[in-house]
């Protein structure tokens, strides 16, 4: 079977604003925005909680996208796998955010790691499930493309019967019309 692999990438930016409350004390304050490089679509956010829900969010639609010819309860499963691995990078990642705060290098370097961990096991859970289903050639519905193609084949299928039916009713008519020796 082939497996298409799709790439989703994700450009993040923060904004830091340090000021003093009404107390006098000095706060620091992170804000930033997200995109999704490919869609181009765009969150500013002031809690990771909002990144993390909108890299779900397009992540999600790619995996749709790449199992949309299998059932809904097929795609439920597949979904729930991949979220359960978000779950544990919504754990990890507030952390991580902050060592990287204090030393960008490594931080960053932690986060590459953490995404390659991430996308191994969601293409691992996904090719294992893949495995599980039956035989989806069995099952495949026919596309758009498929139906229109039948359509167009069964209409000149049809109009080719009424012409043929036509030059039979003509003959018939022709013999009933001609003289019997």
């Amino acid at each position: 079977m082939a497996k298409k692999d799709e790439t989703a990438s994700f450009v993040l930016r923060f904004n830091q604003k340090i000021f003093e409350n009404e107390m006098g004390e000095s706060q620091v304050q992170w804000r930033g925005n997200i995109r999704h490089v490919q869609g181009g679509d765009e969150k500013r956010f002031s809690e990771f909680d909002e990144v993390v829900k909108f890299m779900q969010s397009k992540l999600a639609d790619l995996t749709i996208s790449a199992i949309e010819d299998k059932t809904p309860e097929e795609q439920k499963g597949v979904l729930a796998k991949s979220f359960d691995l978000w779950k544990r990078v919504a754990v990890d990642t507030p952390k991580m955010v902050l060592e990287t705060i204090k030393d960008p290098a490594k931080g960053v370097a932690q986060i590459q790691t953490q995404i390659n961990q991430v996308s191994d096991a969601i293409g691992q859970k996904f090719e294992s499930t893949l495995d599980q289903l039956p035989d989806l050639d069995a099952l495949r519905r026919a596309s758009k493309e498929d139906t229109s193609a039948i359509i167009k084949k069964l209409d000149a299928l049809t109009l080719s019967l009424e012409r043929l039916d036509e030059k039979v009713e003509q003959l018939k008519a022709n013999q009933d019309s001609s003289p019997q020796v």
